[in-house]
């Protein structure tokens, strides 16, 4: 431990994080940053935040089913997290009468809950430095070279760090693009139940329409717990199976905040580019972000118009279009706030600053040469993989046509019959699933868009040969939007993914003619093989240029003089990190100030009878009329605090993190940031980033007043 101390110390003594800025690992925090964590006010030691034998709160921290965080907050494997981390097993576990989606859901006793197939938690054991030995088995390989000897390496250490008998998982982490590598080692359990969440229009409350916005009344917050077997070790789910006793859980407090508290959140960001190169920037700007945008924008229209009025496609496509919605919005923020803030020109200048550092080594003196060449030469197929991954494969039909290739190579290269079956029963079972979520009227209109879209937007030497010649030749002018529809209408209505006969027989008979002349498979085989015959090198070639060049961009940055004395800190990789800072209100613009909290007033303000964002249950409107908030009230406003912010650095994957105070207890869980600094993935703004949290308050409110769930509130450690 005290070898991997002085080598990440190194690393992270370099750049001085500018006002709150910095996503640090919780056990490698430094003296520098540690002493500016007790100068903002907090109250705990290093080894109350984060110690590898003792339990700390790092035991309390988990990722949440792969892609947020949430928090033990008992000591029976209560878990807080977001409502829309656990969007998706909330829906699963409604049907039209018990739409637990709409109305909530509340369990009286552990009984009652709800078990969530498929999802699972993660605590971390330990982190473990292994560059040195990544490092040895890459030694001096360039590019694609590099990468594939980095992966195997990296392989290797991830399997002896495994222990599938005991669930444990490793997962080496890349930091300072690859300079570094950390392996992280996780036990995972997979016995989860759904034991809270409030009603859709609490835990979406605001929609789109509130999305990255501030002012937020969204009670955006679910309840689960985790299961163990009786000896604590990880099962699978089994009614003899009890509740995972903890090495830590938070306590939670009801005392309130006020502007300026310290705030600290810990949690597993997913990541951040904030190292990338004037070149990305502009990338991003000019044509990758706009593409995703316009593309997410038509799949979102047409999704839309078929759940407003329908409460069962609703709740089918409740979890898709959520996820599709809410990046749709970022990165339409990330753009304009990248130019907003001149962010490509800040990129020019520190890098004119490095290659005046560089001149005359020959490691680093030609790295903004090359890396502009890899760029150009890119740049002009950069679109059309835009297209193909949010467009081609925005269609759920098309995307799953597309993963029958794998059927058809087994028969194509005429493996063994049992190669084949393997492959049939893989795609059945997909299948299966693909249908369940699939709404065909939206898909349809989707396909016929986006091949429109797609004939006119990218490049036309890029098609795939003889795809646009043969449906205009068959349905009509390539310029109209009725060709496209009535194509659309063909593929869908002969396709033998929806028809239960043409699947059968071509299951029991697997013939690669029959599979090439379906009209789904066909469309997307025609875009997919296009893409890997001809662009796929391109892409994998620029790839490994690109991170050769930022690997050693990085390595630079690390070694110049100038810059050795100042705080670094890596990347984000959803990988454990604390960031902190104060809840703090802010001023966007000239002549307004926002404040830090918004309460029940507000969201009694902002509500809107039968509206499909603004709508309110009605209890929660009769509570509210009376002011009848319990314990939970603010002392000071007199009225129930729903949401507060800070100024803490955290991106995607920090959903669900518990925003903690002081003296380490749960005050919030962060759920979102502000449209004003949306270039935070690239370019952390320290005047405007401001983190929005769902106040504790609220949503023991929910759990207590308005779900009657007394038997929870009884099991936290109330601090008041």
């Amino acid at each position: 431990m005290k070898k991997l101390f002085i080598a990440i110390a190194l690393m992270v003594s370099v750049f001085r994080s500018m006002a709150d800025e910095g996503m640090w690992l919780p056990l490698l925090l430094g003296q520098q940053v540690y002493s500016d964590m007790v100068k903002r006010g907090l109250k705990l030691t290093k080894d109350q935040l984060y110690h590898i034998n003792k339990a700390s709160i790092k035991d309390a921290i988990i990722i949440f089913n792969g892609g947020c965080t949430g928090e033990i907050v008992s000591n029976e494997g209560l878990i807080f997290t977001n409502h829309h981390c656990g969007y998706d097993a909330i829906a699963r576990a409604s049907s039209v009468t018990n739409n637990y989606l709409k109305d909530g859901f509340y369990a009286k006793s552990k009984g009652e809950e709800i078990p969530s197939e498929g999802m699972y938690v993660e605590f971390l054991l330990k982190i473990e430095d292994v560059t040195k030995e990544i490092d040895e088995a890459a030694k001096d390989a360039t590019g694609a070279d590099r990468i594939g000897k980095v992966n195997a390496a990296v392989a290797e250490v991830n399997k002896r760090y495994s222990d599938a008998a005991k669930n444990i998982i490793a997962r080496v982490s890349p930091l300072f693009k690859g300079n570094q590598f950390l392996v992280f080692v996780y036990q995972r359990y997979t016995d989860i139940r759904l034991a809270g969440a409030p009603a859709e229009s609490i835990g979406k409350f605001g929609g789109d329409t509130d999305n990255w916005e501030w002012p937020r009344h969204t009670g955006d917050f679910s309840v689960f717990r985790v299961y163990a077997a009786a000896d604590g070790q990880p099962a699978a789910y089994a009614t003899s199976n009890i509740p995972l006793k903890p090495k830590y859980s938070l306590p939670v407090s009801i005392k309130g905040i006020k502007d300026g508290d310290y705030a600290m959140i810990y949690g597993y960001p997913g990541g951040t580019n904030r190292y990338e190169s004037s070149y990305g920037v502009k990338q991003k700007i000019d044509i990758s972000n706009p593409t995703l945008v316009k593309l997410r924008d038509m799949r979102l229209k047409y999704m839309f118009e078929q759940m407003k009025n329908d409460p069962a496609i609703k709740l089918q496509l409740a979890s898709d279009y959520a996820s599709i919605a809410n990046y749709w919005k970022f990165f339409d923020g990330e753009t304009k706030q990248l130019v907003k803030y001149d962010i490509y020109d800040k990129k020019k200048t520190s890098e004119a600053k490095f290659q005046d550092w560089a001149n005359g080594k020959p490691e680093y003196q030609t790295i903004f040469k090359d890396w502009g060449a890899a760029y150009d030469a890119w740049r002009p197929y950069s679109k059309h993989q835009v297209y193909l991954n949010e467009g081609i494969f925005g269609s759920p039909l098309l995307a799953f046509a597309s993963s029958l290739q794998q059927v058809e190579n087994a028969i194509v290269k005429k493996g063994s019959s049992s190669d084949i079956k393997k492959a049939m029963d893989a795609a059945a079972e997909a299948r299966t699933e693909f249908l369940k979520e699939e709404n065909k009227t939206s898909d349809q209109q989707i396909v016929a868009t986006v091949l429109m879209m797609y004939y006119n937007d990218v490049d036309k030497s890029q098609h795939p040969i003889g795809f646009y010649e043969s449906l205009k030749g068959s349905y009509g002018d390539l310029k109209e939007e009725a060709t496209y529809k009535k194509f659309a209408a063909n593929v869908f209505n002969n396709t033998m993914i929806f028809d239960e006969g043409k699947w059968k027989a071509f299951a029991t008979n697997p013939d690669a003619t029959v599979l090439q002349a379906d009209p789904a498979y066909a469309t997307a085989s025609a875009f997919v093989k296009n893409w890997v015959g001809k662009y796929l090198p391109q892409s994998q070639q620029f790839n490994a240029r690109n991170a050769e060049l930022g690997r050693l961009y990085l390595k630079g940055i690390l070694n110049m003089d100038t810059v050795k004395a100042k705080k670094m800190y890596p990347d984000a990789t959803f990988t454990m990190r604390v960031s902190y800072g104060n809840v703090k209100s802010y001023q966007p613009r000239d002549a307004v100030k926002y404040d830090y909290v918004t309460t029940l007033s507000g969201v009694l303000e902002k509500y809107k009878p039968g509206d499909y964002e603004f709508d309110l249950p009605a209890k929660l409107l009769e509570l509210a009329r009376k002011k009848d908030y319990g314990q939970y009230a603010d002392p000071v406003r007199k009225d129930l605090v729903v949401g507060f912010i800070t100024t803490n650095d955290i991106t995607g994957g920090n959903s669900g993190s518990p925003v903690i105070d002081a003296n380490g207890n749960l005050i919030g869980l962060a759920f979102d940031g502000n449209y004003e600094a949306l270039s935070h993935k690239i370019a952390f703004d320290p005047v405007y980033n401001r983190t929005i949290c769902v106040d504790v308050r609220y949503v023991l409110w929910c759990i207590d007043k308005l779900g009657g769930a007394s038997n929870i509130i009884k099991e936290l450690k109330l601090v008041k």
